[in-house]
C-alpha cells in the first residue's frame, strides 16, 4: 500500500517535468507548454523508504508519456544522469526526483509486478487514526503468460533511456513504454503490463519483463 500525505511539493513533480522532459530525445511535446496530468499508478516499496510513482502526463494536444518516478531521502550514488530534480516536501523534507528507470527499486518493483502480477500499489491517507483510500486514477493489469517466480534484482546494470526505454538489472530485463499507443512490436511470449483510464478503455501497454 502507498501512504499519500496531504502536502506540497515545490516545486512541484509538473514544474520539475516541464523542465526536464523537453532534453529527452524520446518526447514529443511542445516546449513551454504546462505539463498535465492524466493519470497515474504506484507500486509498493516493502522497505517503506522509496515512493514509487507512474505519471500519465501530456503537453496541450500531444501524445501521452509515461514517467516513472522515484521519490528519495537521500541521492542514489551514483545515478545523476537519472536525477529530474530535487524539491520541499511539507511533510517529508528534501526530497530527491528519479526517472525510475535508473533506481534498483523501481526494478525490483516492476519486475514482480509483470512477472508475478502483484498489481498496483492501494493509495490511503491517514485521517484520525484511520485509513481514508482514494480511488486509482487508472487500472493495471497483467496480459500474457501467467505467474512467475520473480528473480531478486540486486542493481541495475544498463540504461537505453529511449523509446522503449530498456533496464538491464542482474537479474531481469525491463522495457517500459515511453509514448502509449505508439506502434510497437511486442513480445509474443512474455507477459506485459498494460493500462487503461478515463478516455482510454482499450488497454495499452505500459511495460514488459523477462528474467536474464
Amino acid at each position: 500500500m502507498a501512504l499519500l500525505h496531504r502536502a506540497e511539493l515545490r516545486p512541484t513533480k509538473f514544474e520539475l517535468l516541464a523542465a526536464w522532459l523537453p532534453g529527452r530525445e524520446w518526447f514529443h511535446g511542445r516546449v513551454g507548454r504546462t505539463v498535465d496530468r492524466v493519470a497515474a499508478y504506484r507500486f509498493d516499496d516493502p522497505a517503506g523508504q522509496v515512493g514509487i510513482e507512474t505519471l500519465l502526463v501530456r503537453t496541450g494536444e500531444g501524445p501521452v508519456h509515461q514517467v516513472p518516478l522515484t521519490y528519495r531521502d537521500a541521492p542514489i550514488e551514483g545515478a545523476d544522469g537519472h536525477l529530474i530534480g530535487v524539491a520541499d516536501h511539507t511533510v517529508l523534507g528534501r526530497r530527491w526526483v528519479y526517472d525510475a528507470i535508473g533506481d534498483p527499486v523501481y526494478a525490483a518493483a516492476l519486475a514482480s509486478a509483470v512477472l508475478a502480477g502483484t498489481g498496483q500499489a492501494s493509495e490511503y491517507f491517514e485521517s484520525d487514526g484511520g485509513r481514508e483510500y482514494r480511488a486509482p486514477s487508472m487500472t493495471v493489469a497483467v496480459v500474457g503468460a501467467g505467474p512467475a517466480a520473480v528473480p531478486q534484482v540486486g542493481a541495475v546494470l544498463r540504461v537505453v533511456d529511449a523509446d522503449p526505454a530498456v533496464v538491464v538489472t542482474d537479474a531481469v530485463e525491463l522495457t517500459v513504454c515511453r509514448r502509449l499507443g505508439a506502434d510497437r512490436s511486442l513480445p509474443a511470449d512474455a507477459p506485459v503490463l498494460t493500462g487503461t483510464w478515463d478516455g482510454q478503455p482499450t488497454a495499452l501497454a505500459l511495460a514488459y519483463a523477462s528474467p536474464r
